[in-house]
């Protein structure tokens, strides 16, 4: 037997719903707010560089390679491989590498043009026509079998 419904009950927790604020953010009118320490991407100051390596030996996912640049080595960040760790900007003596906060990240993304994807274009010629299908050639003896007629 199913359980009876408790109506007072239901709307007691209806009616503290609909007055509470919603959990979600209503993000393209609200802009979200970075958390404290967030970690974007990666801010280096090639001046203040002494091409010491500490960053790529201190980076536990190996996303620093240093390359050189005029003479001295400089470190070549692999975004894809990093895991945002920030321990190379932890070893730099000369502070050359520093975080970037969420408002200077936002700010770069506003400048970027929209990219525009264009399908690439299907004609025939990348298409097998039926006529360029190889004719059925006459069936061959198996190897070993001499026929003759």
């Amino acid at each position: 037997m199913a359980k009876k419904r408790r109506l007072p009950a239901l709307i007691k927790d209806m009616g503290s719903c609909i007055f509470k604020k919603p959990f979600t953010q209503q993000y393209p009118f609200v802009k979200p707010q970075a958390p404290e320490g967030y970690r974007g991407k990666h801010i280096f100051d090639p001046q203040k560089c002494i091409s010491c390596g500490l960053c790529a030996r201190d980076c536990p996912a190996k996303a620093i390679e240093l390359v050189e640049v005029s003479g001295k080595r400089m470190p070549n960040f692999f975004l894809d491989r990093c895991i945002f760790c920030y321990l190379c900007a932890e070893a730099c003596p000369r502070k050359a590498i520093k975080l970037q906060n969420r408002k200077q990240e936002m700010t770069y993304l506003q400048q970027m043009p929209p990219m525009k994807i264009k399908a690439p274009e299907v004609t025939a010629d990348h298409c097998p026509s039926p006529a360029a299908e190889p004719e059925a050639a006459s069936p061959t003896p198996p190897p070993g079998t001499n026929k003759t007629s």
